[in-house]
């Protein structure tokens, strides 16, 4: 039996081929991505807890899960899925798309495992912060760090002793240590 290949560079065709597996359309390049580690989806639950739950709480928004898919170009079409991501509620007021996201997230958290390269990592931030994402967040499980990227630059929080403040967030205090508990 023949398999048919399936060509995918438009963020269309990436949500129509209702793919199994994880994958991200860069630069309409389509790029599979591993199931991650045990660990790293610890980390992944820990900044979506204490994220969801402020954001909730303070009405402030959405958090969105890793599957999520965000629409951060087009032509050629990029569709990125970081691990957490926040959108301000002003920029949903028509509502939750049932497709990709139009846009990048206010804050992306991509939490780092053993496998990721340094230049994959960068690559990826800068896309979203050219794309319009406000704060990115590149936490590190092995250094138990989190480095936070702007448009104007970056900052590393190391646990135990530094705290997560955002900007985005009002009030938001969260100990870098408890991502890693």
């Amino acid at each position: 039996m023949m398999s048919t290949a399936i060509t995918i560079t438009t963020a269309q065709q990436l949500f129509q081929a209702n793919l199994h597996e994880r994958c991200e359309l860069v630069r309409g390049e389509l790029r599979m991505m591993s199931p991650s580690g045990a660990a790293h989806g610890a980390v992944v639950v820990n900044v979506t807890l204490h994220l969801g739950s402020f954001v909730k709480a303070n009405d402030l928004g959405r958090v969105f899960g890793a599957e999520t898919g965000f629409i951060i170009a087009w032509d050629p079409d990029s569709v990125r899925a970081p691990d957490v991501a926040f959108v301000r509620q002003t920029r949903l007021e028509g509502g939750i798309p049932a497709q990709f996201f139009p846009g990048a997230p206010d804050i992306a958290v991509e939490v780092l495992s053993p496998s990721d390269s340094a230049s994959k990592v960068h690559e990826k931030a800068e896309d979203w912060l050219r794309a319009g994402c406000q704060e990115v967040w590149l936490v590190d499980p092995q250094r138990k760090t989190v480095s936070k990227c702007t448009l104007s630059g970056s900052s590393v929080l190391h646990a135990p002793q530094e705290t997560i403040i955002s900007d985005l967030l009002p009030g938001f205090q969260l100990p870098v240590a408890e991502l890693f508990k």
